[in-house]
């Protein structure tokens, strides 16, 4: 192997599979790294297509164009009421991800499956090719072909150790690079014995494996035994029709709003059935809030059951509801756990994950 040196400036793309326009933890990642490296000297370029898909539809690409089209025209397209990039960051918008569209650069990175299919068929114009790997995505496309994608001959980098596992099995080397967390957007602001113990708070989320079905039935039945409990939910997607009126709904909250109700509850619940490295029970942790989710991989990356957060099974809202009981009729357990996941998430610092993913593409084989 040849060691690039850390001050020799880099040309990184990175191959997002939909636009910015709003809030998505796997954006919000790659947001964070096109900042971290372009401040290191290194020029970065987001290109985000219109069509990711490369069996998209006729009828589809056309609407997909005018879409976006006119969230060009509108400026709608970014990230920007929801993460401030850095002005020294590309950011295009192309029709599709094929290689006409791309610089040239010494580094090209797939972030989802689809985006994966692309750069694996780019020239070496466009730079050495990595698969950002963030999820098991079979959750948004066909199984055979998102598991397709982690056998291409491209360089691997997984932020979670299941994922990295999973690459293995396949017979696949894969990097290992976890996320990192921004402490000056979430932080403890009310420590968690002073909070209402009956104020719980969820994300909530049309997509089925997010599990938002599951934690809304186990809030919805919690009230029956404890009508004190309040809970808060947000989204970007607009209300539930059938959400119950007791409880309050924040569509799209402001960072320093979103701050706020993770300050305010005593209790997060993350439902989810599957999730690669999931940001918002990492978020609560950091502003001090216990959390119950579910039992999978992503949650294990930084949960430790009974220590750190409460686990229970997924797709199982009457686990969900035991779990949450247990810190109802127990505060000073809930105080406890909520402080020891706390001081643990606090460990998942940014500048050591930048670190671990410049050392990674800085190695020429």
């Amino acid at each position: 192997m040849i060691f690039r040196p850390l001050s020799d400036s880099l040309r990184i793309t990175f191959c997002l599979p939909v636009t910015g326009h709003n809030p998505i933890g796997g954006h919000k990642v790659i947001y964070e790294y096109a900042n971290r490296l372009s401040e290191r000297g290194h020029k970065i370029t987001l290109v985000h297509p219109s069509v990711s898909r490369r069996d998209c539809g006729i009828k589809e690409q056309i609407l997909r164009y005018m879409i976006n089209g006119k969230r060009y025209l509108t400026g709608e397209y970014r990230p920007d009421s929801w993460f401030k990039l850095s002005r020294s960051v590309d950011y295009v918008l192309a029709p599709d991800l094929s290689e006409k569209y791309l610089p040239d650069a010494d580094v090209v990175i797939a972030t989802a499956w689809q985006t994966a299919e692309w750069v694996n068929e780019y020239s070496s114009a466009k730079g050495r090719k990595f698969y950002f790997i963030q999820h098991l995505e079979t959750w948004n496309g066909p199984e055979d072909r998102v598991h397709a994608t982690w056998d291409f001959p491209v360089e691997k980098i997984a932020i979670a150790r299941w994922l990295q596992l999973f690459a293995e099995s396949r017979g696949q080397t894969c990097h290992y690079v976890p996320n990192g967390l921004d402490f000056s957007t979430f932080g403890k602001d009310l420590s968690a014995e002073k909070r209402d113990p009956f104020q719980v708070l969820m994300l909530y989320h049309r997509q089925e494996f997010k599990g938002s079905v599951d934690g809304i039935c186990a809030l919805v039945a919690l009230k029956n035994e404890f009508p004190q409990l309040k809970a808060n939910l947000f989204g970007v997607f607009s209300r539930p029709k059938d959400l119950p009126s007791w409880i309050d709904y924040f569509q799209n909250p402001e960072q320093s709003m979103l701050r706020q109700l993770y300050n305010e509850a005593a209790i997060f619940i993350s439902p989810s059935i599957a999730e690669g490295w999931p940001l918002p029970p990492a978020e609560a942790m950091q502003c001090g809030t216990a959390v119950v989710g579910t039992d999978i991989g992503g949650h294990r990356e930084y949960m430790e059951p009974e220590v750190t957060a409460l686990l229970c099974t997924a797709q199982n809202p009457s686990s969900i509801e035991n779990q949450v009981r247990r810190l109802l009729l127990n505060p000073t357990f809930r105080v406890e756990l909520a402080e020891s996941g706390y001081k643990s998430i606090q460990r998942f610092v940014w500048n050591t994950s930048v670190d671990r993913l410049e050392r990674i593409l800085t190695v020429a084989h």
